[in-house]
C-alpha cells in the first residue's frame, strides 16, 4: 500500500516521504479500514508516540496521522460491533502506525459508524477537533448553560468546534486569535472577539471556563480571569498557571464511540460545521503538510478519490 512515513524527528514534516509499505494485519479486536480520507495535526511531529512505541523503543519508519474515515475491509478475531463494508470514522491509537496510508489496523472500539450522508472528507476532519472540544468542555470543563467561555484560537480547527458546542450548550463565547481571525471566529458563533496582538486580555472580565490551545503568557493572563469555581482547560500540557479559586486541567483526547456519534449527528442536523482549511490527495500530501503560509482549519488528505 501507499503510505506517508517519517524517519527523522529533527526534520519534522519536511522529512515525510510517500512510499510503499506492507498492508497491516488485524490483531484481536482490530478491524482493517480502507482509508478514504485522513486528518492531520502538525504538532504530531512533536509527540513522543510518533517516534516510539509504548515501551519507549524506536518505531521508525512510522506512519503519522490519527484521524480517519473509510470502509471496514477485514475483522480481527473476536471483533464485534462493526461489520464488513461498513462506513466508519474515528481516532487511531497514538502509538500504532497511523492513517496517512491506504489501510490501517485499528481497534474497533476507536471507531464509530459514519452515516451515508456524511462525506468521508468531513468524517476525517471530526475526530481530534470534535472530541477535543467535547471532552474539554463537558467532561473536564463541566460547562453549564449561562456560563462564559474564553475560547483561544477560535478560528482554528479545535477553536471553531469549541465555539459552536459551547454556544449550543447555552454559553456566552468570547473567541481570541489574530486580527485576521475575527471574521471567521464570529462566523462560527463567537459572541465577541479579542485580538491577542492588540487588545488587552484583562479587559475581557471574569469567565467561567478558559479553553487554552496556546499556553505561555496567554495562559497565565487567562488564569487570572477565572471566576471562583471555574476551570482552565489546557491541551498544551500541564498548566503553568493556576486559577486563584478554581481548577486547572490538562488532558489528551481519547477515542469515544458515543461522543463521535453525538458529534456527527450535529453535523447531519446542521448544528455543527466543520472547519476544513485544505484538502489534498495522498500523492500531494507531502507538499500539503509542509505549507509555505499559515493555514486555518483542518488539513485533510483524501486517500481515495
Amino acid at each position: 500500500m501507499k503510505a506517508i512515513v517519517v524517519t527523522d524527528q529533527a526534520a519534522g514534516t519536511a522529512g515525510m516521504t510517500l512510499t510503499e509499505r506492507p498492508e497491516p494485519l488485524a490483531a484481536i479486536n482490530d478491524v482493517i479500514v480502507q482509508i478514504h480520507a485522513s486528518g492531520f495535526v502538525s504538532t504530531e511531529m512533536d509527540w513522543p508516540s510518533t517516534w516510539t512505541d509504548r515501551a519507549g523503543h524506536d518505531k521508525t519508519p512510522s506512519i503519522p496521522g490519527h484521524e480517519l474515515a473509510g470502509v471496514v475491509t477485514a475483522l480481527g478475531y473476536g471483533t464485534t460491533g462493526l461489520s464488513l463494508g461498513q462506513r466508519v470514522f474515528g481516532l487511531a491509537d497514538w502509538h500504532r502506525d497511523g492513517t496517512l496510508a491506504e489501510y490501517v489496523a485499528i481497534e474497533a472500539r476507536n471507531l464509530a459508524p459514519l452515516p451515508g450522508d456524511v462525506d468521508f472528507t468531513v468524517g476525517a476532519s471530526l475526530p481530534i477537533s470534535g472530541l477535543t472540544a467535547w471532552q474539554g468542555l463537558f467532561q473536564h470543563g463541566r460547562l453549564q448553560a449561562g456560563q462564559t467561555v474564553l475560547a483561544h484560537g477560535a478560528a482554528g480547527a479545535v477553536g471553531t468546534m469549541v465555539t459552536q458546542l459551547a454556544r449550543e450548550a447555552g454559553a456566552y463565547v468570547i473567541g481570541t486569535g489574530r486580527a485576521a481571525d475575527r471574521e471567521m471566529a464570529l462566523d462560527f458563533g463567537a459572541h465577541e472577539f479579542v485580538d491577542l496582538d492588540n487588545d488587552a486580555l484583562k479587559d475581557v472580565g471574569d469567565v467561567d471556563l478558559v479553553f487554552d490551545v496556546i499556553g505561555g503568557d496567554v495562559q497565565k493572563q487567562s488564569a487570572a480571569l477565572i471566576r471562583p469555581g471555574g476551570t482552565l482547560v489546557s491541551i498544551v500540557g500541564p498548566a503553568e498557571a493556576q486559577p486563584t479559586d478554581g481548577l486547572a486541567v490538562d488532558f489528551v483526547v481519547e477515542a469515544n464511540r458515543a461522543e463521535l456519534g453525538e458529534i456527527v449527528q450535529r453535523v447531519r442536523d446542521g448544528r455543527l460545521r466543520t472547519n476544513i482549511g485544505h484538502i489534498a490527495s495522498l500523492d500531494d500530501a507531502v507538499g500539503a503538510l509542509n505549507p509555505t503560509m499559515r493555514r486555518r482549519g483542518k488539513t485533510v488528505i483524501r486517500v481515495r478519490p
